[in-house]
């Protein structure tokens, strides 16, 4: 986790010398980090996105893939409170850079050991959750699609507890929340609601193994194509596929182990996750990644390997392939697969300035059984796709 303490480390500095200053009364740091990156592929035939993201880059370079900016800012009042805010600059589910209020909450320290927030804070959905967005504390320039858009969220509105305990040279961390959550989608939105979300580390030494479980509540709104079809599915008689696919307070689940290695120069990485809900529309899955690198000087060279599997049907039998309903069995069928691929990826982190880092990453994906995590496929759309990208990560 040396990259993550990095990046902590350097997050906090800018705060550290107005600290400093003051005797008495309310202290306040300020920091922030960024990433300046171009992206593009090797095809024109469909759009390489970011989770969430309405456009996405073909063969011509562009800046919005990959690019963020975010400031957070921290008051500590006294020993107990503090709060804290984060706002974050990107582009997601329209295409072009927004502001968003990632974080903003309170926290109430009890005792050394344990604390609650309330507010908006980071989902601990993922094993990077916290730090999904700050280029600098990942070795890879953009987390792994095949786990990290299986649940695209990245805060929650709620309460949570933070718990930590040290048993001699190893340390237990865990994490406890509720809440509420929306997640603003191209064509739709889906509100979370009654959410349980718990997240647990343990490290001792250069390891770290991680198990993480959200449950929740979840509707599909503002998305006139999926509620069309559904009652269509109903006036044409089709109830009990109807009835396969709710839109509204669905539950769903989604388990996830992982570890990191960080010893002397060799630095692994890797996660899996199941994803189960009741719906048809948003499928089963399972998804694992595993990233291996070695430190060279400064330099960073890696390699990762992504994987994901539906394990839903991917159709629904009895539906009629001929007569007037067959594309409305065609939409159905449609709806039931999981975007499908594998990725194998290439890169290269150079830390070459005190809180900089310069990388370059190239992806080889292929799509399986449809296009993939691409987005807007022509009918020539096949087979796999070469992604590349270079990006200048930053604290202060």
């Amino acid at each position: 986790m040396k990259s993550i303490c990095r990046a902590i480390a350097a997050l906090s500095a800018a705060g550290l010398a107005m600290q400093a200053g003051a005797q008495e009364g309310p202290s306040v740091t300020i920091s922030g980090f960024g990433t300046a990156a171009l992206t593009s592929t090797d095809t024109n035939d469909a759009e390489f996105i970011r989770p969430n993201q309405a456009a996405g880059v073909k063969k011509d370079w562009r800046t919005g893939v990959d690019s963020n900016f975010g400031v957070q800012a921290t008051m500590k009042v006294n020993d107990m409170i503090s709060l804290t805010a984060q706002g974050l600059v990107r582009k997601d589910g329209i295409d072009h850079y927004r502001a968003q209020a990632a974080w903003a909450f309170a926290k109430f320290k009890v005792n050394d050991e344990l604390s609650v927030r309330v507010g908006r804070m980071g989902a601990p959905i993922y094993m990077i959750s916290d730090f999904r967005n700050v280029g600098y504390a990942n070795t890879m320039l953009r987390p792994p699609a095949e786990v990290y858009r299986q649940v695209s969220l990245d805060n929650f509105d709620g309460i949570d507890l933070l718990y930590q305990h040290s048993f001699g040279d190893t340390t237990l961390s865990v994490q406890l929340g509720t809440g509420r959550a929306e997640s603003e989608q191209p064509a739709q939105t889906v509100e979370f609601r009654k959410m349980l979300l718990l997240h647990a580390v343990v490290e001792n030494g250069p390891f770290t193994l991680r198990f993480g479980r959200a449950q929740a509540d979840f509707s599909v709104v503002d998305n006139p194509t999926l509620s069309g079809l559904v009652t269509t599915l109903r006036n044409v008689g089709l109830t009990s596929v109807a009835n396969m696919i709710p839109l509204n307070d669905v539950r769903g689940t989604f388990t996830s182990v992982g570890g990191t290695l960080d010893w002397k120069n060799i630095v692994l990485q890797a996660e899996y996750a199941q994803r189960r809900t009741d719906t048809l529309i948003v499928h089963d899955t399972n998804s694992w990644y595993a990233m291996a690198g070695y430190r060279i000087g400064k330099f960073l060279p890696y390699y990762y390997h992504g994987s994901i599997k539906q394990k839903s049907p991917r159709s629904v039998a009895g539906l009629p392939s001929t007569g007037p309903l067959a594309p409305l069995s065609a939409g159905v069928n449609s709806a039931a697969k999981a975007a499908l691929q594998t990725s194998d990826a290439i890169g290269v982190r150079w830390d070459f300035y005190k809180s900089m880092a310069l990388k370059a990453q190239v992806d080889h994906i292929k799509p399986k059984d449809g296009a993939g995590a691409f987005i807007k496929p022509t009918p020539n759309f096949k087979g796999s796709v070469n992604v590349y990208a270079v990006a200048l990560d930053f604290v202060f």
